[in-house]
This record gives C-alpha cells, sequence and structure tokens, in this order.
C-alpha cells in the first residue's frame, strides 16, 4: 500500500486572528531537529524569527553558540516528527558523500544529458558554412591558376589520356552525326523507290502495251527498296552501338574525371592554406589552425588519390570496350555497304544473320505484351 507523502510545512502558513503569522510551529521544527540529532557535534543553535505581513523585513536567520546543556543520550531509534522528516530528507538529497567520507553538498539544478538533441537547424547552417568555405577556397585556387599564380598538381600521364579521350569523343560524336544524316536520306530514298514501285506496278496494269517495260522497273524498284531496307537496319544498328559507346559508356568516363579534377582542386587549395600557414610564425594561437588544415589537407589527399586510381581504372576498361565494339560494328558498317552497292542480296543479309539484326516489317506494329506472354 502507498502511504500518503507527508505534507510540506512551507505550504501552509497559519495566521492568527489579528492578521499576524503564528511561528508556533516553525519553533516546534527548531526543537524537533534539535532533539533529532545526536549531541556533541558542535553545532550551532539556529532561530529563525518571522515577521508579520507589515514588517518590511522577509526574515532574519540568527545564530549563536549552543549555550544549553548536553542533552541526555537518545535511544538507537529515533521518531522525528513527519516534518522534521520531510526537511531532512529534502537536506540529505543534497549531500553527497564521495569514497574519503567527506561530504560535499551541490546545489540541486536541472539535469543535463550528455548526448543532447541536435537542433536540425543548427546542422544545415553548418554544413551550409562548410560549403561555403570550400567554394570560396576552390574558387581561389581557379582564379589563381588562371592568373598563373597558383600551383596545381599535374599527372602528365593521367592529363594526356583524358585530352585523347575528350578528342575521340568529338570525333565519334561527328560519325554518328554523319551516319544519322545518312539514315535520314536512306529511309527518305527508300520510301520514294517503294512509292515508284507502286507507280510502276499500277501502270502495268492499265498500260497494255508497255506491261512488260513498266512491270520490270516496278520488281526493280521493289527489290531496292527491300534491300534499302535491309541496309537501313544494318546502319540503325550501327548507329545505336556508336551512341551507347559515346553517350554512355564515355560520358560516364567523363563525369568521373570531372570528379577527379574536382578534387584535384580542392587538394590544391587545402595543400596552398597548409603551406600558406608553414610559412607563419608558430605559436599557440596558430598551431591549432596548422593542425586543423594538416587534418583538411589529409583528408583531400586520400580523395584525390582515391578519384585518380578510379580514373585510370575507368580508362583502361573503356579502351578495351571501345575496341571491342568499334571493331564490330566497322565491320557490320562495311560488309552491309559493299553488299548492298554490289547488289548482292544474299550477302546483305547474311550480314545482319551474323550480327543478329532482326529487320522490322514495314507497316507491322510491334506485338503487345500480351501477345508475348
Amino acid at each position: 500500500m502507498a502511504q500518503e507523502s507527508p505534507k510540506n510545512s512551507a505550504a501552509e502558513i497559519p495566521v492568527t486572528s489579528n492578521g499576524e503569522v503564528d511561528d508556533s510551529r516553525e519553533h516546534g521544527f527548531n526543537r524537533d531537529l534539535k532533539r533529532s540529532l545526536p549531541a556533541g557535534l558542535g553545532l550551532s543553535e539556529t532561530q529563525i524569527t518571522s515577521h508579520g505581513f507589515d514588517s518590511t523585513k522577509e526574515g532574519v536567520i540568527e545564530a549563536g553558540a549552543f549555550q544549553g546543556s548536553p542533552a541526555p543520550p537518545l535511544p538507537s531509534v529515533m521518531s522525528p516528527s513527519r516534518v522534521a522528516a520531510s526537511r531532512l530528507a529534502q537536506q540529505g538529497s543534497d549531500l553527497i558523500v564521495p569514497a574519503g567520507g567527506q561530504r560535499t553538498q551541490t546545489k540541486s539544478g536541472p539535469v543535463i544529458l550528455a548526448d543532447e538533441i541536435k537542433n536540425p537547424a543548427m546542422e544545415k547552417l553548418e554544413l551550409v558554412r562548410k560549403w561555403s568555405l570550400n567554394t570560396y577556397k576552390c574558387t581561389r585556387q581557379i582564379i589563381s591558376e588562371k592568373l598563373g599564380r597558383g600551383s596545381r598538381t599535374v599527372d602528365l600521364e593521367l592529363e594526356a589520356q583524358i585530352d585523347i579521350l575528350r578528342d575521340n569523343k568529338k570525333k565519334y560524336e561527328n560519325i554518328l552525326r554523319l551516319a544519322q544524316t545518312l539514315s535520314t536520306q536512306l529511309f527518305q530514298m527508300v520510301h520514294t523507290q517503294r512509292q515508284l514501285g507502286d507507280a510502276f506496278a499500277d501502270l502495268s496494269l492499265k498500260s497494255l502495251e508497255l506491261h512488260e517495260e513498266f512491270g520490270y522497273n516496278a520488281d526493280t524498284q521493289k527489290l531496292l527498296a527491300k534491300n534499302g531496307e535491309t541496309l537501313l537496319g544494318a546502319i540503325n544498328f550501327f548507329i545505336a552501338s556508336v551512341n551507347t559507346l559515346v553517350n554512355k559508356t564515355i560520358e560516364d568516363t567523363l563525369m568521373t574525371v570531372k570528379q577527379y579534377e574536382s578534387a584535384r582542386i580542392e587538394y590544391d587549395a587545402y595543400r596552398t592554406d597548409l603551406e600558406e600557414l608553414n610559412l607563419g610564425p608558430r605559436d599557440a594561437n596558430t598551431l591549432p589552425k596548422i593542425e586543423q588544415s594538416q587534418h583538411l589537407f589529409q583528408a583531400h589527399k586520400e580523395k584525390y588519390d582515391k578519384m585518380r586510381n578510379d580514373v585510370s581504372i575507368k580508362l583502361k576498361f573503356l579502351e578495351e570496350n571501345k575496341v571491342k565494339v568499334l571493331h564490330n560494328q566497322l565491320v557490320l558498317f562495311h560488309n552491309a555497304i559493299a553488299a548492298y552497292f554490289a547488289g548482292n542480296q544474299k550477302q546483305l543479309e547474311q550480314t545482319l544473320k551474323q550480327f543478329h539484326i532482326k529487320l522490322k516489317t514495314p507497316g507491322v506494329d510491334a506485338p503487345s505484351w500480351l501477345e508475348e506472354q
């Protein structure tokens, strides 16, 4: 069963009939407190005097030497009053007994947790501050390099490979653009040949005198249109493969190159800051800055080395993939063009089968996903 907690004596202030505070309970508390403490501790007698409501003083605490006779020995079990017990409990909560046995009084206050919840706004503000500082340093480094005042880290072998890659990308884009133009023109020619063949076939039926002549030309134009569609399929396959190589594979490598260049600029910016601090005086104010700059420089150096290694690996794999893809596509393009203009229809169809190219039948839509199931 839960017991009722004793009422705090400070919560009730008895008042007499003439408006003055009744201090009989305060004297009773002092008497109970003296009885509850063992004798011979050298305590001083404390008297608390409270004045009426009309007094200008809030309270007077008078302390003096204890003049009374020693109290008789008390029994081992004492039963102080509820008021005295509650006061002693409140005072004891502010005492901490360390291992040495001495009591140290501590001030009660709000409890502060060690792991405080960080303010999201302060975290965002800190991120913005770091980003602004990093952007300022990188911009200063770029301007210094443009003006020829700052130094930059250069990997001659890697820079040469990157320049070759960018130059090849421009040339491949030109080939891709010309192949797309050829495909568009060939499509228009095939469309025209098909229409011309239909016109010759119609005239062969209506002109009895020229039936055979119109029929020969109709068959020739239809055959050219069919071979043109086969060649168009080969050219479109060549365009799709080169487009994947240029706009996906090479572009992905160039994105890694851009990240490498950004890491290089950051590395040079923090390297310059560290060099400037090392050239300056070393005292209590600059040493922490030098240590912090050294830490940031080391972190960006590791990032720069990692990005340089990634670029080297990607350039190596890109070169192998590029040779394999372009070899197959160039063989396909040559064989298809040669067979078309030689009029070798079988060779042209064999070339498409060799590279697993399926032609789309004109006028027939692709099957829906339900039909494929």
